[in-house]
């Protein structure tokens, strides 16, 4: 009798080993692809139905690299988990905080694709543009395009401002923005593909230009002209 339990107990240990493994397997597998997204695309806009160019775009686990004829002598370098977005010269061998300078760094961005609004209000206030209160993402349905299996909200800023995006499920990121003008900006010519590190990484050789600094070292120079008036409306 105590025989049959040991072999009892051995079977059910083994089974229950075996499931415990198989779960670590999956849940590996799953870090690992998360961790191992690599693609690029190329960004297109259109309205009335009229496509122009916008860019390029290339993703290395979370981190974004944008590319765009309105900056041909840079590009921006996004990184949502900081949060952080740069504007990069490689000619001048500076970096700066890309601010307002795109909404492509503001939208373009890794998000959850049950609940996109926490990522584009962190990259909104990082640029200075989220307004006051929490954002709300309206679900808007699922829609497959370009064989792409999508999730569409509807979303409300704190500015006032909203925009519609669809959210590439497998990918965790937006496939399409339209705003509130009616510009569609999407991503065309998906390519699943290893990308370079070094493509997103600021050299350590660059520095970060800062505008503040620059203004203030004019001040105190010759270069400074006060304001006509300046002067006597405050020594009166």
């Amino acid at each position: 009798m105590s025989d049959m339990i040991k072999d009892e107990t051995s079977v059910r240990l083994r089974k229950t080993s075996w499931f415990l493994l198989v779960l670590a397997c999956l849940s590996v597998s799953s870090a690992v692809a998360a961790q191992a997204q690599q693609f690029s695309a190329d960004i297109v806009t259109r309205h009335d139905d009229a496509p122009a160019p916008a860019g390029r775009l290339s993703v290395l686990d979370g981190k974004v690299r944008i590319e765009t004829p309105e900056v041909p002598d840079g590009f921006f370098l996004v990184d949502p988990a900081k949060p952080s977005a740069y504007f990069v010269r490689p000619t001048a061998r500076i970096y700066m905080d890309a601010r307002q300078s795109s909404r492509l760094t503001r939208l373009f961005v890794p998000v959850d694709p049950d609940a996109p609004c926490q990522q584009w209000q962190a990259m909104a206030r990082l640029a200075g543009v989220a307004g006051q209160g929490e954002w709300r993402c309206e679900r808007a349905g699922e829609e497959t395009i370009d064989g792409h299996n999508t999730v569409a909200f509807r979303v409300s800023s704190g500015a006032g401002e909203g925009y519609l995006g669809w959210i590439d499920r497998e990918r965790r990121f937006p496939l399409r923005i339209k705003t509130d003008d009616g510009t569609l900006i999407g991503l065309e010519r998906i390519k699943d593909a290893p990308q370079p590190a070094s493509s997103f990484e600021l050299p350590a050789s660059y520095g970060k230009f800062n505008p503040e600094a620059l203004i203030e070292q004019i001040k105190q120079s010759d270069v400074w002209v006060s304001r006509p008036g300046a002067a006597e409306a405050s020594h009166p």
